[in-house]
């Protein structure tokens, strides 16, 4: 019973199962069947749909077309609506603001690239031409502002502000005026060092706010297309303003001609004015003019180059025309201090013309600066060489009749210690031109050269006396200048004391020789030498006053003899000059050592002298101090 329950159970079960999934199947089929009905119905719906989306997307379309139109309208509006401002702005001119002037002009050119890109718009040429008319008119009219704003604003710098400029050393003490020396030095009292460091404060040629507008105005036209324009009216007013504060000052253009006229005293204090000129115009002027072009063509170096080359061509090439003039003139040895000035000006200055022209346009200006420099180093080099060959050569007839020291011995001299002011210069020159060995030694060996010339010379002059003792007088009193000179100058340290020791051993020969020549005769009247007897009664020896066998007569005619020679001497020397006095107190007290005992010698052997030894002493005191013995 158990069993069959069980399968009858189970039984049950798999019946209510199979209509289970009947039940299951049956839905199945009818949801297939409810979703393919649907799925035709969709899409007969979307059949049905389609023209109203279509419709839907263009009308959304024609809005979104509508909004961009709108928008570009809006766009050209404001576009005219700008030009219309800018226009305003323009028409009433720079005058009253600038700077919103410029911003209408910057709008205007945004504009006319606006309706350039956009030549869709029926009316575009039309307000394309309108604006370019209206643009031209408004440049016409900053180029009119440029022009009348940087000529009210560029005014001739007065000399008396461009003095204030220089360091107070270089100060003019009172007004220069036309063709004075502006400073109380000359190349005799060679500038100070200390001016390489010194300090210049550049003039201001425009005034600072002014700047900023004019780079404005400068750049609105060389946007424009008027860079030739702007060129034009910058050179003319700055160039012009330029050469009249450098004429103000004193500069003139001076030929080679006008130059050679001039006589010498005049050309000196042209020249000491050249070379302050310079100074002024390139540390000051110049250096001003740099700024400016610096300041208005920002941004444009080409056109900075051009006009800054253009301004000051004219000025510059003044300047260093004289220089050129100098250069070139007849050389004289007068003239080689201050063609030595003139170079070291060229070669102070030579660092700031390179940077201060150191574009491209100005290359001409920058090559004839510095041929300018080496023209003034050659012909300085040829008039010291000139000057050694003149020394030798010279033939001037001044005699110095009183054996002084000769004129040519003191201008000698006297340049020689110039020279020692511009070592370092010399220097300079021969390393440029001779490159060889230690410049100390070829500025030492040129300077012995001189003095040989000097002496050569001097030997000449000597031999216009004819007497011999004053031939030695003279190259005595000539050479031991030479020395003290030496010993008291730079000149000592690079001739050397052997320079020294030799030349003081040549004026002792001289000395010697003059002593020599000039009392060796009187001295053999006072000799008992060659001294007879003319009869024995009337002999010295009896009365003890002699030696035996000399005569009375004898005696008598040599103190005659002597008396003679010493008047003679005395009216001849009296004339005569030893200017040192330490030479004269040596001179005097050589010829007396061998005088005096010569003299009292005889006196003491002969004692019926006619010339006492007292007034023999008063004749020798008075005799060298008229001569200055």
């Amino acid at each position: 019973m158990g069993v069959p329950l069980a399968m009858e159970t189970l039984s049950d079960r798999v019946s209510f199962m199979k209509e289970s999934l009947q039940k299951s199947q049956t839905i199945t089929d009818n949801m297939v069947s409810i979703l393919g009905s649907f799925d035709h119905r969709l899409s007969a719906l979307e059949t049905a749909m389609r023209p109203t989306q279509i419709r839907t997307h263009s009308i959304r379309r024609a809005h979104e077309n509508i909004d961009k139109t709108l928008k570009a309208a809006d766009v050209i509006l404001g576009q005219f609506d700008l030009s219309r401002q800018a226009e305003v702005k323009i028409l009433r001119g720079p005058h009253e603001d600038l700077e919103s002037y410029l911003e209408a002009v910057d709008q205007l050119r945004s504009n006319i690239r606006f309706f350039s890109s956009n030549k869709s718009f029926k009316s575009s040429d039309g307000v394309l031409n309108h604006a370019n008319n209206l643009l031209a008119k408004a440049i016409s009219k900053l180029e009119e502002e440029f022009r009348q704003l940087l000529t009210s604003y560029s005014k001739p710098v007065e000399p008396d502000r461009l003095f204030d400029c220089l360091p107070n050393s270089l100060r003019p003490s009172g007004s220069p005026g036309q063709g004075k020396n502006l400073s109380s030095t000359n190349h005799s009292e060679h500038p100070n060092k200390s001016l390489e460091t010194a300090i210049y404060t550049p003039p201001t040629l425009i005034p600072p706010r002014v700047l900023p507008l004019l780079h404005d105005l400068a750049q609105q036209m060389v946007q424009a297309g008027h860079q030739q324009q702007l060129f034009k009216i910058y050179r003319e007013t700055r160039a012009t303003v330029l050469e009249q504060s450098l004429r103000k000052l004193g500069v003139e253009k001076l030929s080679k001609d006008d130059v050679q006229k001039m006589q010498w005293e005049v050309l000196e204090a042209k020249i000491g004015n050249w070379i302050h000129f310079m100074r002024i115009a390139v540390k000051l002027l110049f250096a001003g003019e740099w700024k400016i072009c610096d300041h208005i063509f920002e941004g444009n170096d080409s056109l900075k180059d051009q006009c800054f080359a253009e301004v000051t061509v004219n000025s510059v090439a003044m300047l260093l025309s004289f220089g050129d003039a100098i250069a070139k003139s007849k050389r004289s040895p007068e003239k080689l201090f201050v063609l030595l000035d003139m170079y070291e000006i060229m070669c102070e200055l030579q660092s700031e013309i390179q940077t201060i022209f150191a574009g491209k346009a100005c290359t001409e200006m920058r090559e004839s600066a510095v041929t300018l420099t080496k023209r003034l180093a050659q012909t300085a080099q040829e008039t010291f060489g000139d000057f050694e060959e003149a020394v030798e050569k010279d033939a001037t007839k001044t005699a110095v009749l009183d054996g002084t020291v000769h004129p040519l011995t003191s201008y000698v001299i006297n340049y020689v210690k110039f020279l020692f002011d511009y070592q370092s210069t010399l220097k300079q020159l021969f390393q440029e031109f001779e490159k060889m060995g230690e410049t100390n030694s070829q500025l030492a060996l040129v300077t012995i050269r001189i003095m040989q010339a000097l002496q050569t010379n001097l030997d000449g002059k000597s031999k216009q006396y004819r007497d011999p003792a004053l031939t030695q007088l003279f190259l005595m009193n000539n050479i031991h200048y030479m020395v003290r000179s030496v010993r008291r100058s730079e000149a000592k340290d690079l001739l050397g004391d052997d320079w020294v020791q030799i030349h003081r051993r040549i004026v002792q020969q001289h000395a010697n020789q003059y002593k020599r020549v000039s009392w060796g005769k009187i001295l053999q009247t006072l000799s008992v030498q060659n001294m007879s007897s003319s009869g024995g009664g009337s002999g010295m020896g009896g009365d003890g006053s002699g030696s035996s066998g000399v005569s009375r007569a004898v005696v008598k005619d040599r103190f005659k003899t002597f008396n003679l020679q010493f008047e003679e001497l005395h009216q001849r020397q009296s004339q005569w000059t030893v200017p040192d006095s330490e030479l004269r107190e040596s001179l005097r007290l050589a010829v007396a050592e061998v005088l005096l005992p010569a003299y009292r010698s005889f006196i003491k052997r002969f004692g019926f002298v006619f010339l006492t030894e007292e007034k023999f002493l008063l004749l020798f005191s008075c005799l060298v101090l008229k001569v200055n013995l």
